[in-house]
């Protein structure tokens, strides 16, 4: 497909190295990895091979740390509900407001079901409060589960400090790293972060395969039982061509981690400056000096984010929007909504996400189209007037007037 794809947080390509590692494995490398043959032995050892791959890549100080999965939520659950069923006398859970849906939806369900969850909030930039955070530790959490990075704004939060407050007062700690994996340097055999989950299909591997990080001597009760598979943590039957394919992405992803942080960096940099330079009333979300280098949220005052987007999907532009299209009516992300974004400006955030194909050439074109698009939009929108903003178009945005 032609076009410009500037939506890699949501899913990437899959790298064509990575591809030619894991077809061998569909039609000559087909064997069963817990078979004792030929045929199964050589899958097995490749397996192992992908361990040692992502082990590098974060940093484990044991390969057999690395559990693998079908992908991030499965981790993240599995690192969840482990933690509970290990520790029944305790009924807590500590989170964010603005974690993804994987760990957030699991969190409700729990909640319904009689434990205590404390979502810890966060300011303007999305930064959170550490200080309520040591004030929420105690004796009857059982587990912290705190992203790296979070998927819209890229703002990353201090999760090595936060595992060793946890660890200090003997809760476990899970981070959900399914962004920052591949993007930023992880070295978890030096922090005391207990459980941490990652997914393929956001580093160039292909979706459906992912792996939980389980801290060795942890105590752990695995979500799926059955076979013996992964050292009795995970039952089912490995998905060998996934998993050899994530190990080869990891492996390239440590090749790439320079260039992500000075190539990728400085082209999201560019795409913003051209952008607002051009486009008044927008407006970067999160905490620009501590975030993804790949990641741009910004919000354009007065439009519906929506729109935005099918406006630049008609220019060959892929990206995405804060906001979700629910029971007829267009309401903000809950991370905006957690950030307290004015209303006016939380309906129209567009998150474009790069990775390492995307060329100088392409984000000039994304620069040259959005001012037009926003230009069009803002002429159609009745908050928004020949001299700039209508008069209190806060009321007209927020549900809470009518």
């Amino acid at each position: 497909m032609k076009g410009i794809y500037l939506d890699n947080n949501a899913t990437t390509k899959v790298d064509e190295d990575v591809l030619a590692e894991m077809m061998p494995f569909f039609t000559e490398y087909y064997g069963n990895p817990s078979s004792i043959h030929v045929f199964g032995e050589r899958v097995g050892h490749s397996l192992k091979t992908a361990r040692k791959q992502v082990q590098a890549l974060i940093g484990a100080e044991y390969d057999h740390e690395v559990v693998f999965t079908s992908c991030g939520t499965e981790s993240d659950s599995t690192a969840i509900l482990s933690a509970l069923k290990a520790q029944p006398e305790r009924k807590e859970i500590i989170t964010t407001t603005v974690e993804h849906p994987a760990v957030l939806t699991l969190c409700e369900f729990l909640e319904k079901d009689g434990y205590t969850i404390h979502r810890l909030g966060v300011d303007g930039k999305g930064r959170l409060d550490l200080d309520e955070y040591k004030r929420l530790l105690s004796d009857r959490v059982a587990i912290v589960s705190v992203m790296w990075a979070n998927n819209e704004t890229g703002t990353l939060f201090p999760v090595v400090e936060m595992a060793e407050l946890a660890n200090a007062a003997g809760v476990m700690f899970h981070t959900d790293a399914v962004k920052a994996v591949g993007k930023l340097p992880i070295d978890l055999k030096n922090t005391k972060i207990d459980m941490l989950s990652l997914s393929g299909h956001k580093l160039h591997a292909p979706k459906g395969v992912g792996a939980l990080y389980v801290r060795r001597g942890l105590r752990y009760r695995p979500l799926l039982r059955g076979g013996h598979q992964e050292r009795g943590r995970r039952a089912g039957t490995e998905n060998a061509a996934a998993i050899v394919a994530l190990g080869k992405a990891c492996e390239q992803a440590m090749d790439h981690m320079e260039y992500e942080n000075t190539t990728v960096k400085a082209l999201r940099d560019r795409l913003e400056q051209g952008i607002l330079a051009q486009v008044p009333n927008a407006f970067v979300t999160g905490d620009p000096d501590n975030r993804l280098p790949n990641t741009a949220n910004i919000a354009f005052e007065y439009i519906e984010g929506e729109a935005i987007l099918m406006l630049l999907n008609k220019e060959g532009i892929a990206a995405s929007s804060g906001s979700a299209c629910t029971s007829g009516s267009l309401e903000p992300s809950h991370v905006m909504r957690a950030m307290d974004i004015p209303y006016t400006a939380a309906h129209g955030t567009v998150r474009f996400s790069l990775s390492r194909y995307n060329t100088q050439e392409e984000i000039d074109k994304v620069i040259a189209a959005v001012p037009p698009i926003m230009e069009r939009l803002r002429k159609l929108s009745p908050y928004w007037t020949e001299d700039g903003p209508a008069a209190e178009p806060e009321k007209a945005f927020n549900p809470v007037y009518g």
